[in-house]
């Protein structure tokens, strides 16, 4: 298992469509190797369906009118790999000390099935041992009191996006009843951009577009965002616009699959002919780090056909009476834009004037434009502009609160906004700390948390003392990655909540648990009865979700009841906090939910269940802009530069994007293949431009190493990696997430948000071998 990198990896070019017999194929496969052939095929018809389960995946939006089939591939392996007939008993780990683990890839560690019973690290042995739940609560209390009672700001509450909303709730108010505000979460790590910007010019934090949106619009504008791997179903949305003659707009530094073409799986035509769906009628592939000036190309070229129009006495391009009456601050943005020239747009973004222009006038003719970004826009260093970026061009056409239109960021985890929406924050003033206060009758701490950033640097200075995960894989989705492990390991306590084995549960603290728990596809019966749990969507709908397989083993207990052992275990008694009722009935969770945020959560528990789930309050969609001002803002870009940290002026210094296989889902590694990019039996491969290959003295198949052009006197180096000709931007690179986190400094991250600027590493590449690359099917050359 440790060794299940290829030693013979093969690589062919794959012009095959999304969708289509690649991924059925890929949906069987899976099932096949979890062992659960016809019991994953069952639970699939129940995803993402009224009366069944949300997918534990990605938070794409699920329709009041689902698909018989509402599962996407990347869906369908999560539901796999959750229900997966594998198991990691106890004995496992009398055959494995955690030393001899760290040597397995993420890959092998999370292959080996459903942990089963809650472990303790055995210091003398190096193994995890079997405890009871009693003990393992008991433990871990006693930790958390003394450690609360030297400093309560010691110990961290991270939450991955996965954890349902009853979860959240309870965990939030845990770790403020603890003494902090210490929520980190996966948001931190990808869209924490999206919710500093956005609140400044349109006054949420949070998208304005609906399902119903992408059946009136008639101009889509992608950047950044990788539909076909990280959001697969939302292509049904994107064949049904193409269809209907709605040009879709694509700028993205590399040719994915799933913004090219599209097979729908369900559709015996496409599976039984060549007819597929081309799906962007423009592709942009910009400079990585090119997205501030490319946009600026945009509102540069929509400006001065407005102005010309105005000259001319013809309509008028931009959308003058909506940012007369809702915006403010449109002639500053429209003087920068006129001054920025178009050289500096050229030479920054990597694509021409003629191409921006063109793009431009199909916005321009649009009477409704949807804007679609995910992380190649926030893991910048100027990731916040970005996003605000994109709205300050949808302001412009008025495409904010107008049905067909707005802005939609599209989230990773399955639950990270509708953690945000319940209290799981790092900033006091987004918490409802009164109304917490009046219901439990205590004092909520009012300082700021820390962020994953800042529990990184913590756990650096040795200010974090203990770490509690409700889920992820923390470690090795965090920038800076060998330091942060080596200061890991002097915490005094980490506590892990989990289904599957992963790195961050054996780099550990001098005290660790690692605690198994219910995944959110199987039943969870408590006192109260089975039980249902509630997750938010990327577009602000709140829906029910209901386990249908028996669970994995009868010693597994639910997150909630895991979250009320902790806090009873480690808290004084609170007669306004009723963990033992809340742990038996997740409604009165619900109940106490809307008792906190009455305005988003109204009769919380009558509506959940509605087909297609109901709808949080986004006041930009009526415009409404809860913004100081009352309207909504243009933000002219200080700079278009995204990346300030990267080095122009170096020839031999490279942009490197991480980047996630068809076979993933952020730090979870469903195999070694990438049949997207055609990659096939390892992830150690660096892609880059066969100009930049030659200009560099390489060659294809040769290994390098990669190191992080700082000049901060740390060494931050990733080996082994195969260089691959690709079709990318010259002077850009592309690798895998997480296995080119290393080269992450802690410093690099957007201004603002702190989100890690995974999206534009500055590396330099250092020859330590040379391999013949491996070809298949007769293949001549790369694409």
């Amino acid at each position: 298992m440790a060794g299940d990198v290829s030693d013979t990896p093969t690589f062919e070019p794959n012009e095959h469509p999304a969708g289509g017999w690649g991924s059925l194929k890929a949906v069987a496969g899976v099932l096949a190797r979890e062992r659960i052939p016809i019991q994953g095929a069952k639970a699939l018809l129940k995803q993402n369906q009224h009366g069944g389960f949300a997918c534990v995946s990605c938070a794409w939006a699920k329709p009041a009118k689902p698909h018989r089939a509402e599962f996407c591939e990347n869906g369908a392996k999560a539901t796999a790999w959750e229900l997966t007939a594998k198991r990691m008993p106890p004995g496992f780990f009398q055959d494995h000390t955690l030393t001899s683990l760290e040597s397995w890839s993420d890959h092998a560690l999370e292959e080996g099935g459903r942990l089963t019973v809650p472990l303790r690290w055995d210091a003398t042995s190096d193994r995890y041992l079997e405890v009871s739940w009693e003990e393992a609560y008991a433990g871990i209390g006693a930790e958390l009191r003394a450690l609360r009672a030297a400093d309560p700001k010691s110990t961290v509450f991270y939450a991955s996006g996965r954890a349902s909303l009853e979860a959240s709730y309870m965990y939030q108010l845990l770790a403020r009843l603890y003494g902090n505000n210490n929520l980190p979460d996966s948001s931190n790590m990808c869209h924490e951009s999206t919710s500093v910007a956005l609140p400044q010019t349109i006054g949420v934090p949070v998208g304005t577009v609906t399902l119903d949106d992408f059946d009136q619009t008639d101009a889509i504008f992608f950047f950044g965002q990788n539909v076909g791997v990280n959001s697969p179903r939302m292509l049904h949305q994107l064949q049904e616009a193409r269809q209907r003659g709605v040009p879709i707009v694509s700028f993205n530094p590399l040719k994915e699959r799933g913004l090219v073409s599209f097979a729908n799986p369900q559709s015996p035509i496409e599976m039984l002919t060549p007819a597929q769906t081309a799906i962007s009628t423009q592709y942009l592939q910009l400079k990585i780090g090119g997205d501030i000036a490319a946009i600026s190309g945009l509102c540069k070229a929509l400006i001065a056909a407005d102005d010309e129009a105005q000259r001319s006495g013809a309509a008028r391009v931009v959308d003058a009476d909506f940012i007369a009456e809702h915006t403010q601050g449109f002639d500053g943005f429209a003087a920068r834009m006129r001054e920025t020239p178009w050289e500096a747009i050229e030479a920054e973004s990597g694509l021409t004037r003629a191409a921006l222009e063109q793009a431009a006038a199909v916005y321009a003719r649009a009477r409704a434009v949807i804007g679609i970004y995910g992380m190649g826009l926030t893991q910048h260093r100027k990731g916040v502009m970005n996003v605000q970026m994109v709205s300050n061009l949808l302001l412009l056409g008025g495409h904010i609160g107008r049905r067909g239109a707005g802005i939609c960021p599209v989230r990773g985890h399955s639950n990270v906004q509708g953690q945000r929406t319940v209290g799981i924050t790092e900033k006091p003033e987004l918490a409802p700390l009164d109304t917490l206060a009046a219901l439990y009758r205590f004092e909520p701490p009012r300082d700021q948390g820390r962020n994953t950033v800042a529990t990184c640097e913590g756990v650096l200075d040795g200010s974090v003392r203990a770490f509690v995960g409700l889920g992820g894989n923390f470690l090795r989705a965090v920038p800076e990655t060998a330091r942060v492990e080596a200061a890991w390991r002097r915490l005094r306590l980490t506590v892990q909540i989990a289904t599957k084995l992963n790195r961050s549960h054996l780099v550990h603290g001098e005290v660790a648990y690692l605690l198994p728990c219910l995944g959110r596809i199987e039943i969870d019966r408590q006192a109260g009865g089975a039980q249902t749990v509630s997750v938010e969507d990327s577009t602000g709908f709140m829906h029910a979700s209901d386990g249908m397989a028996e669970p994995a083993e009868a010693t597994l207990r639910s997150e909630a009841a895991i979250i009320a052992g902790i806090a009873q275990a480690t808290l004084e008694p609170n007669d306004h906090v009723p963990w033992d009722a809340w742990a038996g009935d997740y409604g009165r969770v619900r109940d106490a939910i809307e008792a906190t945020w009455p305005e988003i959560f109204r009769d919380f528990n009558g509506r959940f269940r509605a087909p297609g789930g109901f709808h949080r309050p986004i006041p930009a969609r009526e415009r409404i802009w809860k913004t100081p001002s009352g309207k909504a803002q243009f933000i002219a870009p200080d700079t278009l530069v995204a990346d300030p940290d990267t080095p122009e002026t170096a020839p031999d210094v490279l942009h490197l994007m991480t980047m996630r296989s068809d076979d993933q889902f952020n730090t979870t590694i469903y195999s070694l293949d990438d049949r997207f990019r055609g990659i096939y039996g390892t992830r150690q491969v660096l892609l880059l431009h066969a100009a930049d290959i030659a200009r560099l003295g390489l060659a294809e198949g040769d290994t390098v190493t990669a190191c992080t052009a700082t000049d901060d006197g740390v060494t931050r180096e990733v080996a082994g990696l195969r260089v691959t000709p690709f079709d990318i931007p010259a002077g850009c690179a592309a690798g895998y997430f997480p296995e080119c986190n290393p080269l992450v400094p802690l410093a690099h991250h957007a201004e603002g948000s702190q989100v890690p600027a995974f999206k534009a590493i500055p590396i330099r590449l250092r020859r330590t071998g040379s391999r013949p690359p491996v070809f298949t099917h007769d293949s001549k050359e790369m694409p």
